[in-house]
């Protein structure tokens, strides 16, 4: 019953953070649309232009004022909460997986020996530490300078990845540098972008003429979030595939993925901006190389099948010894009433069946067994790896 209510809690939540989700990124990407599609309007120049739009069989009109208009309408719509509630929904699900278990999922023996207690300390205070040193970086002489701070941001990025790959769990690592990211870009939102919002509006209430920077800071931020939505939506898909986080090199693969995803979303704000320069056009075959090293990368450590053939009756032996208990028909763990996934090794026709995950989980990353409590070890990772390569005979 206890695993039944943590998949459903698992699953409900992971629902709500990818709607949450949707309706952050869609406004975002909107108003990066609509702030490159405007266009100068020539009868009024307090407004800084406007935007033509058709769409469900109506024409709409959006002008956007240099400052703020002279006056306060009645109605004025906000956009926070999708960006808060993608990010809460999200800390609930990395709490529920990695915080609740740490010992399987958060922590690897292999990589660093830690308590739980201390595994999620250095997790929370990672993403608070993040927080500070981005928004000093941004708030620095630096922070005047978009090619500068880019550079900077992304070092910064970097020490993150570095970071998380020798102190987490290789899947835990290359998420927590999405959630890493992920919480700069709500920050900003909740601590730079809405109370600049709110002094401008406090302004107009009060008669008086707000302070343009206000409006440049969060116009900065939000153009940061634009270009960091897209790597950290590749962070939050990667834990389906092993080829990105089982790597030795992952954190090199996740820092590969921010320049990829920068580089599409310039393209994409420079087209639509109309201002297509040489650099914009070489943005796309650039994502384009860089993505390819990533797969050249990731290809590195597949096996080839070279080597003695493996005897079937060791990799028997290994699954018994490390996977079965869990992985059954009858499971014996005492944590399971019923096989994982669905995933059983009772017969060797099972264990070929299921040759790729077990490549996937217990040979690419040592995921599998969980926590490595039966202490799998490399050698008879790398036995399992050859087998599969060689083609997973069972006879």
């Amino acid at each position: 019953m206890t695993a039944l209510l943590f998949d459903w809690a698992s699953l409900l939540i992971r629902w709500a953070h990818m709607l949450a989700g949707i309706m952050w990124i869609g406004t975002s990407f909107y108003f990066i649309w609509l702030d490159a599609s405007l266009r100068k309007a020539k009868d009024n120049p307090s407004i800084a232009g406007e935007s033509w739009m058709v769409h469900g069989g109506g024409f709409y009109q959006a002008e956007k004022y240099t400052v703020a208009p002279e006056q306060l309408p009645e109605e004025l719509h906000w956009f926070k909460y999708e960006a808060y509630f993608t990010w809460l929904t999200g800390f609930a699900l990395m709490s529920i997986i990695y915080y609740w278990g740490a010992e399987a999922f958060l922590i690897s023996p292999s990589v660093q020996v830690m308590t739980p207690g201390q595994a999620i300390g250095l997790s929370v205070g990672s993403l608070v530490a993040g927080w500070i040193a981005y928004d000093l970086l941004c708030r620095s002489p630096i922070g005047t300078s978009t090619g500068t701070l880019a550079i900077g941001v992304f070092l910064l990025i970097a020490v993150a990845a570095f970071g998380y790959a020798h102190t987490f769990s290789g899947r835990a690592a290359f998420l927590h540098i999405g959630v890493f990211i992920g919480t700069i870009m709500v920050a900003n939102v909740f601590f730079i972008i809405i109370p600049n919002q709110k002094k401008t509006v406090a302004a107009l209430i009060a008669g008086e003429v707000p302070d343009a920077k206000y409006g440049a800071q969060a116009k900065q931020r939000s153009l940061h979030n634009n270009y960091l939505t897209l790597p950290v939506l590749f962070m939050m898909i990667s834990n389906h595939y092993p080829i990105t986080y089982g790597h030795p090199l992952s954190w090199v693969i996740a820092l590969g993925v921010v320049v990829a995803g920068g580089l599409i979303r310039h393209f994409y704000n420079q087209h639509d901006a109309g201002a297509l320069d040489w650099k914009g056009k070489a943005a796309l075959p650039l994502a384009a190389l860089a993505i390819l090293a990533l797969i050249a990368v990731s290809a590195s450590r597949l096996g080839d099948g070279s080597g003695e053939p493996v005897d079937f009756a060791e990799v028997r032996q290994i699954v018994n010894t490390h996977c079965i208990s869990c992985h059954s028909a009858t499971p014996t763990d005492e944590g399971f009433e019923e096989a994982p996934l669905g995933v059983m090794f009772d017969t060797p026709k099972d264990v070929r069946k299921y040759a790729a995950q077990i490549n996937a989980q217990s040979v690419l990353t040592d995921t599998m067994p969980l926590g490595n409590m039966t202490e799998m070890t490399d050698k008879e990772r790398q036995l399992l790896g050859a087998w599969v390569a060689q083609g997973a005979e069972i006879e």
